[in-house]
């Protein structure tokens, strides 16, 4: 299986995910604006492999993938809003949100949280182990609690 590497998500995710801190000192962004410490951190781990399209307050962007801190209080699918055609999901307080077909490669995904496969009815998200074989699949429209214990990449169409 080939693993494409397009986005910052492989290394955005260790950080994001792992419980990594920044201080939370602002500074100006690319667009201008001063940034927390999502961006911060996104862009400390982003390094030279790619950078993110849009950076905001509260929103990382990149090509077919924007990354948000998961809504306070947000414990289930139901609570996931996720655009049709998108693939959603939480992972340790940060939602992921998925648009762009290609093979995504994620690190330190582990624990549970809730996903909502909102995509064109019949479409098949794909999440895979380390050698690449496929974990679980969803099937739009689906939504529900995952196990994440670990995902090592995703393809959601």
């Amino acid at each position: 299986m080939n693993i494409v590497k397009p986005a910052a998500l492989l290394v955005a995710a260790t950080a994001l995910l792992a419980g990594s801190t920044v201080a939370a000192t602002a500074a100006d962004g690319p667009d201008g604006t001063r940034v927390t410490s999502l961006q911060q951190t996104a862009d400390d781990v982003l390094g030279k492999e790619q950078k993110a399209l849009r950076v905001t307050a509260d929103k990382v962007t990149y090509d077919g993938l924007s990354v948000t801190k998961a809504p306070k209080g947000a414990a289930g699918a139901q609570d996931l809003a996720c655009d049709y055609g998108h693939l959603c999901m939480i992972v340790k307080g940060t939602k992921f949100d998925f648009y762009k077909c290609q093979t995504w490669t994620v690190s330190n995904w582990t624990g549970n949280g809730p996903f909502t496969n909102n995509q064109t009815p019949g479409t098949v998200a794909k999440f895979y182990n380390q050698d690449g074989s496929v974990r679980w699949t969803s099937t739009a429209y689906q939504a529900g609690t995952a196990t994440w214990d670990p995902i090592y990449s995703l393809r959601p169409c």
